[in-house]
Parts: structure tokens; C-alpha cells; sequence
């Protein structure tokens, strides 16, 4: 498996507390269905002309986002994917921009069709670091809950328009 280029920034005071010695290590994690999940898509987006970048699978703690840092290319079409826990009950993904300005935003529940994964196409305004911040939460299990994120960008003719088809993509002006 590809290593996720991760580095994770501690949000805040809070967040502190809630790890026993301080410092968010980060975990890899293992889940037959999840893989599965991941597997699958890796394929739907290889034919869409996606290339995977980055991915990791990574333990998460129910309510505490995991931020992501990944660079991002001015003008690419990029495809970000978040697959939490399926036992949990709300899944969401926020994305920010270097000047922590948020750029996107999705939430899933559990009952939805696709509850447990988060998708969504991005065309960054410029080229720098963004964060994208999965979160889940889970009423009975507290700790080890499975995360796993890739990111995939567009790789082949520009003018290929079936990987946006019935997908709406964000793209971010030059002031965001």
C-alpha cells in the first residue's frame, strides 16, 4: 500500500486531552469490509482516468476529526474519498485551504445509501496545501474506529467528461 504523505496538526487544547500522553500518533488500521470498499473504488476511478496518489487506512477516535495535509495542484481535478467505520452514525469531511478558508464540506448518516463513504471532486484555485479534516462518530465504540482516505487525480485527456457525470465538482476561484 501507498503511504499517505500525512502530517497531523493538533486542532486545539481539547484535542490534547483526549490522547493519553498528548500527541496524536498515527495508526494504521484493518477492515475486511473497508478494504473491500476501498478496492472497489480504486477500480470505478482507475477507468474514469484517476490515478491514486495517496492513501492510508487510519484509526480514529469517535468525534475527533484526523486532519490530512496534501498538496494540491492549481487547475487539476482531483477526487477525494473518506470511508469511515460502518457502524458508525454520522460521517463528515471539511476541507480547508492553506488560509483556512473551508472549500468543502460533506456529511453522510449511516442510513444513507452510501452512508459510510464520502466523495467529492475538487479543482483547487491555486496550487498549495489543503486540509481535509474526516470525522466520525459512533455511539458504542469510542476508540479504534477505522478511517481510511485516498486521493486520486485526474489523469487522463482533460476533455473526459465521465468522471463528473451526476457529480458535482468544486472549484475554487483564485481567491480562495
Amino acid at each position: 500500500m501507498k503511504k499517505l504523505f500525512l502530517i497531523i496538526f493538533l486542532a486545539s487544547l481539547s484535542h490534547l486531552a483526549a490522547y493519553s500522553q498528548g500527541v496524536i500518533k498515527l495508526q494504521s488500521c484493518k477492515d475486511d469490509l473497508i478494504s473491500k470498499q476501498a478496492d472497489s473504488l480504486k477500480t470505478l476511478y482507475s477507468k474514469d482516468g484517476f490515478s491514486l496518489l495517496k492513501e492510508a487506512s487510519i484509526t480514529m477516535e469517535s468525534q475527533y476529526e484526523m486532519p490530512v495535509i496534501v498538496p494540491l495542484n492549481k487547475g487539476s481535478l482531483y477526487q477525494f474519498v473518506f470511508i469511515g467505520d460502518y457502524t458508525s452514525r454520522l460521517y463528515e469531511v471539511r476541507m480547508y485551504d492553506w488560509e483556512e478558508n473551508q472549500v468543502a464540506f460533506q456529511q453522510k448518516r449511516w442510513g444513507d445509501v452510501d452512508g459510510n463513504i464520502i466523495s467529492f471532486y475538487y479543482v483547487p484555485g491555486r496550487t498549495e496545501f489543503h486540509m481535509m479534516k474526516p470525522v466520525q462518530v459512533n455511539k458504542t465504540k469510542k476508540k479504534g474506529l477505522c478511517g481510511y482516505v485516498m486521493l486520486f487525480k485526474k489523469t487522463d485527456t482533460p476533455g473526459n467528461a465521465n468522471a463528473s457525470a451526476g457529480t458535482n465538482v468544486i472549484t475554487a476561484t483564485d481567491g480562495t
